[in-house]
């Protein structure tokens, strides 16, 4: 069986450049290629009518353009699109186009499946089978900005990592996303328009703050308390509260930028008054703004949404503080397209 060519996209500029001189041809043609593969999203060699027939041939021989393919393509009732995406050796991830009165927003997968088993979260039930390629990650964008302009008549706003996968244990792939996306040969979004978001490891917090890739981070914390949130978050015994706080001190020194919490609540987990407590002393620690999500089941019947007034008691005491809070509405639940619910049921194994 011949081996797999390597998709022209994953090599640097510096790479490409040095394969064309070997060839003899001019450097320019990094540029023109660049456009190509990123800006216009060719999909084959042959649609690069400015580039030599002869050198055509050559890419064509040497390397492939890697497509994802939109194997299933579900439509919620509010909008939303729930795209399940092949990958060119068969795996399967899942991305979200969520449409709002204001936004439409591209929620995008950096992982097959994850490693982290968060309790509450459908995702963790497959096993990590690998990192997307950041032409991968790229790609799940350009669909969905297509759909946009296609289904919507509107531009695509917004992007956030937070479908399957802990973008920053697919760091630098994600960063070169990030560095395509925002590029002039590729889509040109504003950073500012894209947040990753991360269960909280704290030594990969500084390193983005130190790439300071000008985008937003969120931490989905879920509980302010380490004995609660070890409970449902694995991943707390090695990256407690205390080097969570330190980390994002650090991200904030570095960036400006204040962090987003991401915050389910949930009866008879971290619905007391000391979670409150503890999530209002972190808020006056952290320069932070809190996004409450509702909490989108997953069959797990140790999890149910809170009771409204501890919602309220919540807002309120964060209010009191000065913090930022809101309720934010799942969309796209009943094709299991919401936040926590991506769990490849049509996964290639």
């Amino acid at each position: 069986m011949s081996a797999v060519k390597k998709d022209i996209r994953s090599l640097s500029p510096d790479h490409l450049k040095q394969y064309l001189l070997d060839l003899g041809e001019p450097a320019f043609r990094v540029r023109q290629i660049e456009e190509w593969v990123w800006r216009r999203s060719c999909k084959d060699f042959s649609e690069m009518s400015n580039i030599p027939k002869d050198l055509r041939e050559k890419l064509e021989d040497a390397f492939s353009i890697h497509q994802i393919i939109v194997d299933d393509l579900q439509r919620s009732t509010d909008g939303t699109i729930k795209n399940g995406v092949k990958l060119h050796d068969g795996r399967v991830v899942e991305s979200v186009l969520i449409p709002t009165d204001k936004r439409i927003t591209a929620c995008i997968s950096s992982q097959v499946g994850c490693s982290l088993d968060c309790h509450f979260c459908a995702t963790a039930n497959l096993p990590r089978m690998r990192n997307l390629n950041a032409e991968e990650i790229y790609d799940q964008v350009v669909t969905i900005k297509q759909q946009a302009e296609h289904y919507f008549q509107r531009p695509l706003t917004n992007i956030v990592y937070m479908g399957m996968g802990e973008p920053l244990l697919n760091y630098a792939n994600v960063l070169k996303s990030i560095d395509k996306i925002t590029a002039d040969e590729g889509l040109n979004m504003a950073a500012r328009r894209i947040t990753v978001s991360t269960v909280g490891i704290a030594k990969m917090m500084k390193k983005f703050a130190d790439d300071n890739p000008r985008c937003n981070l969120a931490l989905s914390l879920h509980s302010a308390r380490n004995e609660v949130r070890e409970t449902i978050m694995p991943i707390t015994k090695s990256n407690p509260i205390e080097l969570l706080r330190e980390a994002l001190l650090y991200w904030y020194q570095k960036t400006e930028k204040k962090v987003t919490f991401e915050y389910v609540i949930w009866k008879g987990i971290n619905d007391a008054p000391e979670d409150i407590k503890a999530l209002v002393k972190l808020c006056q620690q952290v320069p932070s703004k809190v996004n409450i999500i509702e909490y989108n089941p997953i069959g797990d019947e140790r999890f149910k949404m809170a009771d409204k007034a501890v919602i309220d008691n919540y807002i309120n005491a964060l209010g009191e503080i000065g913090v930022v809070a809101k309720v934010r509405q799942s969309r796209g639940q009943d094709i299991d397209a919401a936040c926590g619910q991506l769990a490849n049921k049509n996964a290639a194994s």
